[in-house]
């Protein structure tokens, strides 16, 4: 019985080869060749004088605003510690993803709860330097520490 089906199935086969050699269905393809492309439009093209670039240093300094004076800047206590009004951080309390401003450049970290070192992974997004070597952070008391690859920390936040 075996013998049938096997015969069965190679003269189906044999067939069905047959028939698609003979077809016409791809034969009136040769035939037509495709209508050609009309050209595109030239257009004229016009030749005008540029004006001279300006020299270096000849720029006028009014169009620049003027630096602010007396900027108030944080100062951290000089031992190191955390200041008198600072809370205590918590890991589940750091755990997600922060905006950040580096050099004026604003940009996101993320402080995913992964374990990686002593402390848990961090992902710079599109943050400049130094801030898009951080790769780790943790937390202390009342201080989070962002790590570089070499273990440095190129930022503490109270």
């Amino acid at each position: 019985m075996t013998f049938s089906k096997t015969g069965l199935v190679a003269v189906s086969l044999a067939a069905l080869v047959a028939s698609g050699c003979s077809t016409s269905r791809f034969s009136s393809m040769d035939d037509q060749q495709p209508a050609p492309l009309e050209a595109a439009p030239a257009g004229k093209v016009t030749a005008n004088q540029l004006p001279p670039p300006a020299s270096p240093g000849t720029t006028d300094p009014s169009q620049f605003p003027t630096a602010p004076a007396n900027t108030q800047v944080a100062a951290l206590p000089s031992d190191g510690s955390a200041p008198a009004g600072a809370s205590d951080v918590t890991a589940a309390s750091v755990a997600g993803v922060w905006n950040a401003s580096v050099a004026g450049q604003s940009c996101k970290v993320a402080t995913p709860q992964t374990k990686f070192g002593a402390g848990f992974r961090a992902g710079p997004l599109h943050c400049p330097a130094p801030m898009d070597g951080v790769k780790s952070w943790n937390v202390a008391g009342k201080q989070l520490t962002l790590y570089d690859e070499s273990g440095g920390a190129p930022a503490r936040r109270y």
